[in-house]
């Protein structure tokens, strides 16, 4: 109704005859904090005349309070990308779940971008930062402003070691190894996506660590590095299909869009998936599923990285010490990778 004051903590305590600073514990309380504010009976209570008097809190209010923003920036390579999208959203879910706000903002994984964006989001006096765009050198986060300001990576990892949320990239590219040592694969070859991001190093370093302890070793030209989309992966693969001597049977590509590109690679060539040529990528995006020939990949725990790396983020506001966390990843094989061409290798 127009005119109506608004419902206020001072009101509700009045009401039920308690001081304000219980009511406001309650109310405003996060992780167990009403519990030990008051008791069950008493909490309840509050709850319940809140709810009927339609009681809503004052974010602003509370922000100067505590001299916090309730905001959690995340920084991006590209939201386009359906990998950081998902990371997002389970980023998003988590931090709502705890009264917070994420915003995300785009860095096209350029260094002078990402600090800039980076400068631009602690303006914003944001609460933390989820980190999905960091480099293995870590070079974009030494800003000196962002020493004072707790921070977590995810889906990638940096060579110093900051807090981290990822998945075990190392293991994904053993994986697809032994399902392609197990379908008899002798002469593979990577698309190995950018040497800067921890993702495609790792899921690189793995596979090829896994055919060399087979006997196999993977020559260095049979590793071309891309871009982790349909355009890179297909360069890359027309390169390591169109070189001179034999063409490898099989190739792993460290990202599924490359492995989409890989695969128009092959068709451009003539070659039929899961006949002429194994196929793997990674992440298992949905799409991948669906089509002509479905494609094996390594499925990446996305959505739990980015509700994990929220929590992460918490408990470094809160100032308890983390380690890092790293995910279990899982081959789903499909009919890109075809039949055994030979026997199982060791």
């Amino acid at each position: 109704m127009a005119g109506e004051r608004p419902v206020t903590l001072q009101g509700i305590a009045e009401r039920l005859g308690l001081h304000v600073s219980t009511v406001s514990r309650v109310l405003n309380g996060r992780d167990g904090g009403s519990a030990r504010a008051a008791s069950g009976d008493t909490a309840r209570r509050i709850r319940e005349l809140a709810d009927e008097l339609g009681y809503r809190p004052n974010p602003l209010a509370a922000g100067l309070r505590t001299r916090r923003s309730n905001l959690i920036g995340v920084l991006v390579p590209r939201l386009s990308e359906i990998v950081m999208a998902t990371i997002y959203e389970g980023a998003e879910e988590a931090a709502a779940a705890h009264g917070l706000s994420a915003f995300v903002t785009n860095t096209h994984d350029d260094p002078a971008l990402q600090r800039e964006r980076i400068a631009m989001v602690l303006a914003r006096r944001v609460d933390g930062l989820v980190i999905g765009d960091a480099h293995l050198d870590g070079a974009a986060l030494d800003l000196p402003a962002l020493r004072g300001t707790p921070f977590v990576l995810v889906n990638r990892r940096t060579d110093a070691g900051h807090p981290s949320v990822t998945c075990d990239d190392r293991l994904g590219g053993r994986l697809v190894a032994e399902h392609l040592l197990a379908q008899g694969h002798r002469s593979v070859g990577v698309v190995a996506g950018q040497p800067f991001a921890s993702t495609g190093a790792d899921r690189t370093a793995g596979f090829v660590e896994r055919y060399r302890e087979a006997g196999l070793p993977v020559p260095a030209a049979r590793v071309v590095h891309s871009t982790f989309d349909t355009a890179g992966g297909r360069r890359a693969a027309h390169q390591l299909l169109s070189a001179p001597g034999d063409r490898p049977t099989a190739l792993f590509a460290v990202n599924d869009f490359a492995a989409i590109g890989a695969a128009g690679a092959a068709r451009d060539l003539g070659l039929r998936l899961g006949r002429d040529l194994a196929l793997a990528g990674y992440n298992d995006t949905p799409l991948v599923a669906e089509l002509p020939v479905p494609l094996t990949s390594v499925h990446s725990p996305m959505t739990d990285q980015g509700r994990r790396a929220v929590d992460l983020l918490l408990r470094r506001i809160a100032g308890e010490d983390v380690r890092s966390e790293v995910l279990a990843p899982r081959l789903v094989a499909r009919e890109s990778t075809g039949r055994p061409v030979g026997p199982p290798l060791p």
